[in-house]
């Protein structure tokens, strides 16, 4: 594993940015002239003007220097909302500016009612009911990707990436100045945006995609130099063309934030913890790096990393055998995630019906809790996570076509420190591992073609061999994907995927791989997979096929996609199951064009069908949705899905199939006019079974803006369920003939979930803010009439309690043919809860200098569970408040050098 990790290191040493600097330039104005031959040669321009070098701009929102007058105008947008191709109902004049630094754009929005104009303050990349501008560049040209800068009007900053010539990602974060003011003629946007920042072709002459935007939040007005039509599809591909960019070269971009911390933990420690006393203070320090190889290609490498200003993930209650997804929020791990999409370009929509993509890289398996067990102690202490020692990522473009991304990471072997009786001793928790991640995807014939490749490595060195057989050894996962537009005007689109996966480790690993809850190897009226108490690796494939429609009012998507038994990418992936085989087909009508009541209407309805590679049929469904947004931009949707009877190849957890009874869905929802000091949404559904239960869910977010720089929001919910088949548990019992020498016990339970969210921003400028974020949760299941399956391929259960069979609820013992059968009594034990979880996190941030960040947070965390299964709200709240909080608080510093 040490020498896999050096060659890698190895290879993006190797490589020469010089010769790669100039194939990447010799490229570029290949694929320039390229595109001149093209039809693309005959999209309008737009001009910008070079800044004498004796002249100065401030970023301050005036612009009363000289140079701005000079420069050419550009005031010809319209208006896509709300009504496409008219005039804007006020005037937008642009221009731009460059030196051999930067580029500059100065926008005066004149504004007929100045006092009206919305300008609400929020942190960087809040989504805000706000008048905005924005200006969106192409630098390579390729008709696909870019980046976009917006403000706002009270000076929140926006940035990101654009991508699949429809998508955007506010995830990346650039250093650039930006500043609005109010006027009595409207209001102002000015900006200062570096090239260290951008990546571009070293060419004399450049020749970028450009647009802008103008949202006027009052009247749901949006104003676009060039837009995308309605019930059309692709956005940079239509920009114009910004010409009169002359001898400016891509700077080597060098940017270092290092950081220091220092942590105060207060934590509820157990009476003779010898570990822990109830407080700990850490300081700690680090450093991230960014480097520009090339042009095009920009390294990521951070050292020691810390993530302690990162929100904390709201609690759950997961009574089902599927892994709970939780989103990155790592900041080194978001920027330029979208690199990393894997399977999802070309296409505008990738629906899914009881289907979910394998994802090849799922960047929270990197630092996550230590994996392996403890020997018996009586005291612990291990990390809550893996401590990361290092890791790098490097994206960009090579070749100019081929968008390539990798992600290098080497985590720390974490020991946990245990003690039993009065000696003292430590244990392996994890290994030291590496893991790897390479991708690359090369558009052809201007991107109506695309193929790609990825793959990913996880590789382990164990100290100690009990882990050996808790954690794989190897993992190896690659695929291709891409995508082809069937016809010229590119309203046509297939696309697709196929992957393959490789696992290794011990017999004993690979005995409990095949029979955890994503393969169930185990089943045994299972004729196509067994279990092979022998096997060292386990290899599998994926892949899907997809097709899409992506104008016109008529949309139309069908997939096909099937997952083997045996495939599994969990070490450095996250994936919802295996052996799934899965279609759909959805055909849906879009209203776009305002109408007597309403502004647009959506309407879709779908077939889909499951199997599982033995050929049972395990889901089939009929589904149907409705939305429309109204002229005063309330909108409300809602819809149902019927599921005839069909098979479940995971109810009996690795037992046998069972027939799942024909269920019927509903669900609805509304939202009130957002631009609106107080919004609110509603949604909610009820599903029913005649036979299998029935649950609901509604839950009501609101939004309050008390002033333009505050907006408080609470997301009260409350979820019910009466589930007639919870699992409870497997029991040996080789008198059990007609299950196989099991016993598969079930109950009704009958839970009820009670939560909200509470989130308070406040910003005071837009450099400093203030973020607050909630939930308590309280959820009680209530488990009764405990029953065994009477048999394979049915839905016929024996109650306990009836016939000769007996059940004592005091001790929770069934017997299944009553005190006088041969068969032994099951102690299935009382599964009745009650839990009460309240987290939350505080954080100030003040960036006091363009890239430069002071962070002070808190986080607590209380949470409690008791044995009984009824809710018990006032009850449970208040030992929520009694409960000694774990309190964690941070301070960190980072400085941002560019040198």
């Amino acid at each position: 594993m040490q020498r896999l990790f050096l060659l890698c290191v190895l290879l993006v040493l190797a490589c020469d940015p010089a010769a790669a600097l100039q194939f990447q330039a010799d490229r570029g104005a290949a694929t320039l002239d390229e595109k001149a031959e093209s039809s693309r040669a005959v999209r309008r321009t737009v001009q910008a003007a070079r800044l004498a070098e004796t002249a100065a701009i401030a970023i301050d929102g005036r612009l009363d220097e000289a140079a701005w007058q000079q420069a050419p105008v550009i005031d010809d947008l319209k208006q896509r909302e709300p009504v496409q191709g008219a005039a804007p109902t006020e005037r937008t004049v642009v221009r731009l500016l460059y030196d051999d630094e930067a580029i500059y754009v100065a926008a005066r929005l004149y504004d007929s009612a100045p006092d009206s104009i919305v300008a609400r303050l929020g942190r960087r990349d809040a989504y805000l009911e706000s008048d905005l501008f924005g200006f969106l560049i192409d630098p390579f040209n390729d008709d696909r990707t870019g980046y976009y800068f917006a403000l706002n009007a009270a000076g929140t900053l926006y940035d990101g990436v654009l991508m699949n010539d429809d998508w955007d990602d506010d995830s990346w974060d650039a250093v650039w100045q930006g500043k609005a003011r109010i006027d009595e003629e409207g209001w102002v946007a000015e900006m200062r945006i570096p090239y260290s920042q951008l990546r571009f072709y070293d060419l004399e002459e450049q020749v970028w995609g450009i647009n802008f935007k103008r949202e006027i939040a009052r009247k749901n007005e949006e104003d676009y130099l060039v837009y995308t039509p309605r019930n059309e599809s692709g956005f940079v591909s239509r920009f114009y063309d910004l010409t009169g960019l002359h001898n400016i070269t891509p700077p080597r971009q060098i940017e270092v934030v290092p950081y220091v911390t220092t942590k105060a933990e207060f934590t509820d420690a157990a009476e003779g913890d010898p570990f822990n006393d109830g407080s700990q203070i850490t300081p700690d320090f680090g450093a991230d790096l960014k480097y520009g190889v090339t042009n095009n290609l920009t390294l990521n490498a951070t050292i020691n990393p810390d993530f302690g200003q990162v929100e904390v993930d709201p609690a759950v209650v997961n009574l089902s055998d599927f892994e709970t997804f939780f989103p990155e929020k790592r900041p080194f791990f978001i920027e330029n995630a979208n690199v990393f999409n894997f399977g999802s370009g070309g296409a505008n929509n990738n629906w899914g019906f009881n289907w979910g993509s394998p994802d090849l890289f799922y960047s929270r398996r990197i630092g996550r809790a230590p994996q392996g067990s403890t020997p018996e102690a009586d005291f612990v202490n291990a990390d809550d996570g893996t401590n990361i020692i290092g890791a790098a990522k490097l994206t960009g473009q090579i070749g100019g076509s081929w968008n390539v991304g990798t992600v290098q990471a080497l985590t720390a072997r974490e020991m946990a420190d245990l003690a039993l009786g009065g000696d003292r001793f430590s244990a392996e928790v994890e290994p030291l591992a590496y893991y790897g991640v390479y991708r690359a995807q090369k558009e052809i014939n201007e991107g109506r073609q695309a193929l790609g490749f990825m793959s990913t490595i996880a590789a382990r060195s164990f100290q100690e061999d009990r882990l050996r057989d808790e954690i794989n050894e190897e993992s190896y996962a690659a695929g291709l994907d891409g995508w082809t537009f069937l016809d010229k005007e590119k309203t046509w689109v297939l696309t697709g995927w196929s992957s393959l996966s490789h696992v290794r480790g011990t017999e004993a690993r690979l005995l409990s791989l095949q029979q955890n809850s994503q393969h169930y190897f185990q089943r045994p009226d299972a004729n196509h997979v067994s279990v092979d108490s022998s096997a060292t690796s386990l290899t599998g494939w994926s892949g899907r096929l997809m097709l899409n429609k992506q104008r016109g009012k008529l949309h139309v998507n069908a997939a096909l996609g099937a997952i083997s038994p045996g495939f599994d990418v969990n070490d450095l992936g996250f994936q919802w199951k295996a052996d799934h085989i899965n279609g759909h087909i959805v055909v849906g009508y879009r209203w776009r064009d305002p109408g007597t009541f309403y502004r647009r209407i959506f309407l879709n309805s779908s077939f889909m069908q499951s199997y599982d590679f033995d050929g049972n049929l395990v889901d089939r469904g009929f589904w149907a949705n409705y939305s429309m947004q109204f002229h005063n931009y309330w909108s409300i949707f809602f819809g149902g899905q019927f599921r005839p009877p069909s098979n479940n190849n995971r109810r009996t957890r690795g037992g046998p199939l069972t027939r799942d009874p024909a269920s019927r869905v509903v669900f609805f929802g509304a939202e009130s006019d957002s631009r609106k000091a107080l919004v609110f949404e509603l949604e909610g559904y009820v599903w029913k079974s005649t036979e299998a239960g029935n649950e609901g869910n509604v839950e009501l977010e609101m939004e309050w803006r008390p002033a333009a720089n505050v907006a408080l929001s609470l997301s009260p919910g409350v979820s019910f369920s009466h589930v007639e088949t919870q699992y409870v548990g497997t029991f040996d019992d080789p008198l059990a003939t007609e299950t196989f020498g099991q016993r598969y016990v079930f109950a009704d339970m009958d839970q009820v979930t009670v939560s909200s969210s509470l989130r308070l921003n406040w910003t005071f400028s837009p450099a400093l803010s203030f973020q607050l974020f909630a939930q308590p949760l309280i959820s009680a299941g209530d488990f009764s009439e405990f029953k065994e399956l009477a048999r394979p391929k049915s839905y016929d259960f024996n109650v306990y309690g009836e016939g000769v069979s007996t059940f004592d609820p005091d001790a929770f013992v069934a017997d299944p043919d009553g005190p006088n059968g041969p068969a032994a009594p099951l102690a299935v034990g009382n599964p009745d809860f009650n839990f009460a979880s309240l987290r939350g996190t505080a954080v100030m941030r003040w960036e006091y200098r363009p890239g430069s960040t002071l962070f002070f947070v808190w986080t607590q965390s209380r949470s409690d569970a008791q044995e009984f299964g009824d809710l018990r709200f006032g009850d449970s709240f208040d030992r929520l408040i009694d409960l000694r909080p774990d309190n964690i608080f941070m301070v960190k510093f980072t400085y941002w050098l560019n040198p």
